[in-house]
C-alpha cells in the first residue's frame, strides 16, 4: 500500500512539473513584446531570445543523456526544475544580456526536465505507455494554454516581477518534493543490457532516418515559430481589450490540445500518412488566413485552424519513426529530438531576421508558410518510403 501511495504521489508531482514546464517553454513568446519594449529591441535582437532558450534546451538534453546512463531521471528532473526557477528570476534584471542568459538557463532546465520525466513515466507504465504519455503531454498542453492569460493577469507593459516570482515559487516548491524519492532507479543494469542489444539497429546510417529527422526539424520549427511570434504579431494589429484575453495565441494553444484529443478518433478512419497530410493542409489553410488578414478576428480564426492542424503532426512523426525502425528505436532517437530543437532555434530566429530586414513582421511570418510547404513535400516523399519499411529490410 505504501509503494502504491508513493507511486501515485510521484506521478502527481511529475505531472505538475510537466505542466509548469509547458508554461515555461512558451513563456518566451508571451514575454517578448514586454521585453522588446523594456530593452528597446528591434525584431532581430528580440529573435535572439529563442536561440538562447533552445541552445540551453539542447545542452540540457545532452546532460539528460549522461544522467540516463545510471537511470538518474529523478535527479535530472530536480536539476531541471531548479534551473528553470533560476532562469526565470534572472529575467527581472534590467539587462538584455542577462535576460538572454536567463532564457539560456531556463532552456537547460527544460532540456533536463522534459525527457527525464518522459522516461520516468515510461518506466512507471511499462504496459500502457501510449496512454500514460498522452496524459503527460496533455498536462504540457494545459501549461502552454494558461501561459498567455497568466502573463496578462500578472504583468503589465514594463513589469514582469509578479509573473516570474510566482512561476519560480511554484516550480521550486513542486520540484523540491522530488527529494522525497530515490534519485536513481534500481534497474540500470537491465537498461544497459537493453541499450547494448538495440545498438545493433543501423538507424542513423540510412537516409530514411535523416529524412524523418528533417521533417521533425521543419515541423518543430513551425510550432516554435507560431508559439514564439504569434503574440508579437498580434500586437502589431493594435488589439482591443477583448482580444487581449481571447487572443489568437490562446486560441492556437487551446485547439492544439483539443486536436490531440480528437486525433485518436480520426485515426480510426484515416491512415498515418493521410492523417499527416490532413494536418498539413489544415495548417496551410490556417496560415494562409494568418498571414493575409488585417483583422484580429480572422487572425484568431487562422490561429485556431493552424493549432488544430498541427496538434497530431509531432506525435505521428515520432510514431512513424518507431514503426519504421522498431519499438526499441525510441531509445536511439536523440538525433531526432536534437533536429527538432535546432529547427526551433532556426525558425524563430529567421522570422526575426526577415522581419527586421524588411521592416515587416508579416513577411517574417511567411517563413512559416514556407515551412508548411516543405513539410507537405517531405510527407509525399516519406509516404512512399515508409509504408512497408521495417528494420529487417535495413540489416
Amino acid at each position: 500500500m505504501a509503494n502504491m501511495t508513493n507511486s501515485i504521489g510521484l506521478r502527481l508531482i511529475l505531472h505538475a512539473i510537466f505542466l509548469l514546464s509547458g508554461t515555461l517553454t512558451v513563456l518566451v513568446g508571451q514575454l517578448l513584446p514586454i521585453l522588446t519594449r523594456q530593452h528597446s529591441l528591434n525584431d532581430l535582437q528580440a529573435g535572439f531570445y529563442f536561440p538562447a532558450q533552445f541552445a540551453g534546451s539542447l545542452f540540457g538534453t545532452f546532460l539528460t543523456g549522461r544522467l540516463a546512463r545510471n537511470n538518474q531521471f529523478i535527479l535530472a528532473s530536480i536539476l531541471g526544475g531548479m534551473l528553470m526557477a533560476i532562469g526565470v528570476v534572472l529575467l527581472n534584471i534590467d539587462s538584455f544580456a542577462i535576460s538572454l542568459v536567463g532564457f539560456l538557463i531556463t532552456g537547460i532546465g527544460i532540456g533536463l526536465t522534459l525527457p527525464a520525466i518522459n522516461m520516468t513515466v515510461l518506466e512507471m507504465n511499462p504496459i500502457n505507455t501510449a496512454s500514460a504519455l498522452s496524459i503527460l503531454n496533455f498536462c504540457w498542453g494545459v501549461g502552454a494554454i494558461i501561459c498567455k492569460p497568466f502573463v496578462d493577469l500578472t504583468s503589465n507593459d514594463s513589469d514582469i516581477r509578479l509573473t516570474t516570482i510566482v512561476l519560480a515559487t511554484l516550480v521550486t516548491s513542486v520540484t523540491g518534493l522530488l527529494f522525497l524519492y530515490p534519485l536513481r532507479s534500481a534497474n540500470s543494469d537491465k537498461a544497459g543490457a537493453i541499450e547494448s542489444e538495440i545498438a545493433q539497429t543501423p538507424i542513423w546510417t540510412t537516409s530514411l532516418a535523416w529524412t524523418i529527422a528533417l521533417f521533425n526539424f521543419v515541423h518543430v520549427g513551425f510550432e516554435s515559430g507560431m508559439g514564439g511570434w504569434l503574440t508579437t504579431y498580434t500586437d502589431r494589429f493594435g488589439t482591443t481589450a477583448t482580444f487581449r484575453w481571447l487572443s489568437p495565441t490562446l486560441a492556437y494553444f487551446v485547439f492544439f490540445v483539443v486536436g490531440r484529443g480528437i486525433a485518436p478518433i480520426l485515426f480510426r478512419y484515416f491512415s498515418e500518412n493521410r492523417m499527416l497530410l490532413l494536418g498539413l493542409f489544415t495548417i496551410l489553410a490556417g496560415m494562409t488566413i494568418t498571414v493575409t488578414t488585417t483583422d484580429v478576428l480572422f487572425l484568431t480564426i487562422g490561429a485556431t485552424i493552424s493549432g488544430f492542424g498541427t496538434s497530431w503532426i509531432f506525435p505521428t512523426n515520432i510514431s512513424r519513426f518507431s514503426r519504421t525502425f522498431g519499438p526499441s528505436a525510441t531509445r536511439r532517437a536523440m538525433p531526432l529530438f536534437i533536429c527538432g530543437t535546432l529547427g526551433a532555434a532556426a525558425s524563430t530566429w529567421l522570422i526575426g531576421f526577415v522581419s527586421n530586414a524588411t521592416g515587416n513582421l508579416r513577411l517574417g511570418m511567411y517563413v512559416l508558410i514556407v515551412s508548411v510547404l516543405m513539410l507537405i513535400v517531405l510527407q509525399f516523399y516519406l509516404a512512399g518510403k515508409t509504408t512497408d519499411q521495417r528494420v529487417s529490410d535495413l540489416r
